[in-house]
């Protein structure tokens, strides 16, 4: 794909003399046509580097030549004229700040799904908020997932070796993983491999050689434990019981989540779920009457979210758009008011219930609110404190 800041470029170098048969070996112009050195070195190289990192984003094959490249070298060079050289200027400046933008890479290689090393990568790019924030260092991150060929395996560092990249890779077979290593090294590519250190430390540990195989492997087995069908109960209830359905099955749930409209409730219950949690979520809406057995039950299963209300304002806007709803048919969902006083009312029932932790959900991911939620809910479960009604996780 041809972004905009190569057209000029483009146009330009479509509008040779018709009469003018150039040599495809020879670049050079005939001598009644002088390049202008300048601009021909900035803009091919500027061309060069954005068309190689558009084809990684794009998916292209890594040892295509792009088709910016393709039109600039293909072709001969001559002197732009003032108007052309003043529009491809500012296009070269554009290209210029994509590239800047765009900021570091980084390749995650994989030879299954590339879960853990994209789960891995983004964890630890967790601690580099103060720096990304700000774009002070940008970083792009790219999964290949399913390299299970060596010579596919070669293109994608190649690739990074090109483009200064670093790889982070979990290849489960040790000859891929060890031609990785050896490939990196050659070419000055930083690497690190996630996988090789803790497998083979649990292997010593247990005294058994790896298997070698990706998840999902042909000859890999899965056996079907109690775990398995944990889960699946677990998922299959929580799907019944969202949004407050069959409130008489309360009583059934591990954990129960409740809290106004779009504080993540159902995402929630469904990362719990596959953890192995009957979850239920119970919406609290001014108006409604929460139903009785949610008082009914053990309360140190009930777990309240809250929000900061300009977040939970822009987070309905973007949920009513998504609806259908135009300006003329925004209810009071959306309206700060409305979502002030329908935070104040969930306030006043978590404060008839001290037994709920209050869980502020503003600014976390999925993850990291299962994380406390877990937590409480283990010390609960072993006694180990109880949450007091002003404290806020």
């Amino acid at each position: 794909m041809i972004s905009s800041c190569s057209s000029s470029t483009m146009m330009t170098l479509s509008n040779l003399p018709q009469n003018q048969t150039p040599d495809p070996n020879n670049l050079n112009q005939p001598k009644n046509h002088q390049p202008s050195p300048r601009k021909l070195t900035k803009g091919s190289s500027q061309l060069l580097r954005w068309s190689r990192a558009r084809a990684i984003r794009s998916g292209v094959k890594l040892d295509q030549r792009p088709l910016v490249q393709k039109l600039v070298t293909d072709q001969p060079s001559r002197r732009l004229s003032e108007g052309e050289l003043e529009e491809s200027d500012d296009d070269d400046e554009g290209c210029l700040a994509e590239m800047s933008e765009g900021g570091k890479h980084i390749y995650m290689v994989s030879d299954g799904t590339g879960w853990t090393a994209e789960h891995s990568v983004n964890a630890a790019l967790g601690q580099f908020e103060h720096c990304l924030v700000d774009h002070a260092c940008a970083v792009n991150t790219h999964l290949f997932s399913g390299i299970d060929d060596v010579e596919k395996l070669m293109e994608i560092i190649k690739q990074a070796a090109r483009e200064n990249a670093m790889i982070i890779y979990t290849l489960a077979d040790e000859n891929m993983a060890a031609s990785a290593r050896h490939a990196c090294k050659r070419w000055g590519v930083p690497s690190t491999d996630i996988l090789s250190p803790i497998t083979e430390a649990i292997s010593l540990h247990l005294g058994v050689s790896p298997s070698g195989l990706p998840r999902g492997a042909p000859g890999r087995k899965f056996p079907l434990t109690e775990d398995y069908f944990k889960r699946i109960d677990a998922i299959e209830f929580t799907i019944k019981q969202d949004d407050g359905a069959l409130p008489n099955n309360l009583h059934k749930s591990d954990i129960v989540l409740a809290g106004v409209s779009r504080t993540g409730k159902t995402p929630l219950s469904i990362y719990l779920a596959q953890k192995g949690f009957k979850v239920a979520n119970v919406p609290i809406v001014m108006g409604v009457p929460l139903p009785k057995a949610l008082f009914e039950i053990d309360q140190e299963k009930v777990f309240a979210l809250t929000i900061n209300p300009v977040v939970l304002q822009t987070i309905r806007r973007a949920r009513a758009k998504t609806l259908g709803f135009n300006d003329n048919m925004m209810t009071n969902y959306s309206d700060m008011d409305h979502v002030r006083e329908e935070l104040d009312f969930a306030c006043k029932i978590f404060s008839q219930n001290p037994t709920w932790p209050v869980i502020e959900v503003t600014g976390k991911a999925i993850e990291e609110t299962a994380v406390t939620v877990l937590r409480l809910y283990q010390d609960r479960k072993n006694r180990c404190s109880m949450p007091r009604i002003s404290k806020r996780y």
